[in-house]
């Protein structure tokens, strides 16, 4: 096997993981940053960018841009956004688990009543049925994919309407059979990776999630990033609880449990079956190529359980308006030496992701201080040059 397809809404984690481990790689994705091209062979926009488009996704189109890299593939990749593909529709072998299995991770109703039925604390959730049995506050959030973006908390029943209206607004898909309401909990964000064949699962790391981080995001539930290793007196039992789950839902490869860290002990969110947002630390803190070990998982191997060798951190920074990237701030973020730097001429759009940080030290709280200093460095560099107005980032229109 030497000749990749990574496909996906942000596939740049995966792919330069895939090309340190000496594949070929090829990418669709919809940002095509410039770290994911130079460490891709060849690279294609993903055209499907809304829950919508991707629900109506052409497997027509997805086959022609393949045809277009002048390559056989050994084998193709999904990622974000894309973790329902349907296998058979390729002729290549699909490294994920299978699309039953995945759709019965993803779904969170599913996931709530098999962990009531396991024994497992997770949040209660909510059909479109029992809306009048309510207890508040709760979360209101898509039931797959989102980065947090779009969850809301309703601490009543009108507050719980107006969320349900904004949403259907915001994405006419949005409605009562694709939003999940549950109870909102208190805790510490986290997560646990595993590699895991058909037989065997292997928790590989236990990471703190940054969530709604003020210096990263505007947005209270946005996915900011990880720090890996998380330090908790609960990881033993986040750890056994996710390999009952990914083994109970039959998941192979890499994978993911997201959990709350709460006074009373660990609580399941939900399942992430694909490559998780933590790809990055997990790789820097635990000296591990999560590719080829994915791969391998295929073949039936896992590894030996890898040692934390420092924190590592991934910062998501979001832009705080529309943003024209030229090439003086695609200069300015690469000298922050991190990840998904956006390419020259592109745009990003108000509370999208702008790029990430990364820090590898030997403290978590020396590891969180170096990514805000990166983060406000890149906006007091916006904040300078939109103060300017021949060089004004804030709108398109102005460059």
């Amino acid at each position: 096997m030497q000749n990749i397809l990574v496909i996906g809404f942000n596939t740049r984690n995966i792919a330069c993981s895939a090309s340190r481990a000496g594949y070929t790689v090829c990418s669709i994705d919809a940002f095509r940053d410039l770290d994911l091209q130079k460490c891709s062979y060849s690279s294609a926009l993903l055209e499907y960018r809304t829950v919508k488009e991707l629900h109506q996704l052409d497997v027509s189109r997805i086959k022609a841009q393949m045809n277009a890299f002048g390559i056989e593939f050994d084998a193709l990749v999904p990622g974000s956004g894309l973790e329902m593909l349907d296998h058979k529709s390729f002729s290549c072998p699909v490294l994920a688990s299978s699309p039953d299995a995945m759709q019965k991770a993803s779904n969170k109703l599913y996931l709530s009543k098999r962990l009531e039925a396991l024994g497992i604390p997770h949040p209660r959730c909510y059909s479109p049925e029992e809306l009048d049995a309510i207890e508040y506050p709760v979360m209101v959030k898509p039931a797959s994919g989102g980065g947090g973006i779009f969850n809301r908390v309703a601490r009543s029943r009108k507050e719980l309407l107006t969320i349900l209206d904004e949403l259907s607004r915001l994405d006419p898909e949005f409605t009562e059979e694709t939003i999940v309401v549950q109870d909102f909990l208190e805790g510490t964000p986290s997560s646990v990776s595993l590699l895991s064949t058909k037989n065997e699962a292997l928790p590989v790391a236990v990471n703190e999630q940054l969530i709604g981080i003020p210096w990263l995001s505007r947005l209270p539930f946005a996915y900011c990033g990880n720090v890996t290793p998380f330090r908790t007196e609960q990881a033993e039992q986040m750890e056994a609880f996710a390999e009952e789950l990914v083994l109970e839902f039959k998941l192979i490869g890499s994978n993911g449990v997201d959990f709350l860290v709460s006074e009373k002990g660990p609580v399941v969110l939900e399942i992430n079956p694909r490559f998780q947002g933590s790809l990055d630390t997990v790789e820097k803190a635990m000296s591990i190529n999560l590719f080829e070990a994915h791969a391998d998982c295929f073949r039936g191997k896992l590894p030996e359980k890898p040692d934390a060798k420092c924190f590592a951190a991934r910062g998501v920074m979001y832009s705080d308006r529309e943003l024209f990237i030229d090439r003086k701030l695609m200069d300015f973020i690469l000298r922050e030496k991190g990840a998904d730097i956006p390419f020259q001429g592109t745009v990003a759009e108000p509370d999208g992701p702008l790029t990430s940080l990364f820090a590898c030290t030997s403290t978590r709280e020396e590891a969180v201080l170096s990514l805000e200093r990166g983060a406000n460095r890149i906006k007091a560099f916006i904040e300078n040059r939109a103060k300017k107005p021949r060089e004004c980032l804030s709108s398109v229109e102005k460059v």
